[in-house]
């Protein structure tokens, strides 16, 4: 199946799916000389990457369209399991659910009483790039896709964290995004933030994670595409 453009402009918005800056950007500060280099960062990322389970965090993302200088946020719940399952539950602005369970992924309108459904097939790694970025990849996973230069070290949020930027290697993602930077948190070592550069338009978008619990039970249940009754179920074509 050819995933289509809006598919995959809606995997890049759940990346890691994922989902923010606020409309200042309170919080942030230059970056500082680091200590570390980027071969430590991406060693302790593999040690971590071979204890993650899962993680359940609230996230806001916030999209800015440079031309015209407009700015949306919205925010709600991410829960990730290491066997390619996900689920973001979207409260604000408009309620939205977006169902990842292997290579089914689903998108929830309840306004609407609409879901759309798609299988990943082929392009399941190219979107595990941006669904999984950060949760539980190993850094050596990270070298293998992206040209990564540490940027230092922040604070965001009154939390040390450490900056990366990463140059795609991929044709399919280069198209995609220009570059990504990643905000890891070194008391977790998983994502405080990641922010996506659009290729060509200059727009970009930023996800904030806060209130990460790593490691806890998530059922099976909250993986299921279970629908109220008299849902509309459209497979998009593109």
């Amino acid at each position: 199946m050819r995933v289509s453009r809006v598919f995959r402009r809606t995997v890049l918005v759940c990346a890691a799916a994922v989902i923010a800056a606020f409309t200042a950007f309170a919080g942030w500060s230059s970056s500082q000389q680091y200590s570390g280099t980027l071969e430590s960062v991406l060693k302790q990322l593999d040690i971590q990457a071979g204890d993650f389970h899962s993680l359940t965090a609230e996230l806001e993302r916030t999209k800015v369209t440079v031309v015209v200088n407009d700015k949306s946020t919205e925010s709600g719940k991410i829960f990730v399991r290491r066997d390619d399952k996900m689920r973001i539950e979207l409260t604000q602005p408009d309620p939205r659910t977006i169902l990842r369970d292997g290579n089914d992924f689903y998108i929830y309108n309840p306004k609407i009483h609409r879901v759309e459904e798609y299988n990943l097939g082929k392009k399941k790694s190219l979107v595990d790039q941006f669904l999984l970025l950060g949760f539980g990849t190993p850094g050596s996973d990270l070298k293998k896709s992206y040209s990564i230069t540490l940027q230092g070290e922040e604070s965001l949020d009154n939390r040390k964290v450490v900056l990366l930027e990463l140059l795609p290697k991929s044709d399919d993602v280069r198209n995609q995004l220009s570059k990504i930077q990643l905000w890891i948190d070194e008391s977790t070592w998983l994502p405080a933030q990641q922010k996506f550069f659009e290729t060509g338009s200059g727009d970009y978008f930023i996800i904030q994670y806060k209130n990460i619990a790593r490691n806890v039970r998530i059922p099976d249940s909250e993986f299921k595409p279970h629908w109220p009754h008299g849902t509309t179920r459209v497979k998009p074509q593109g």
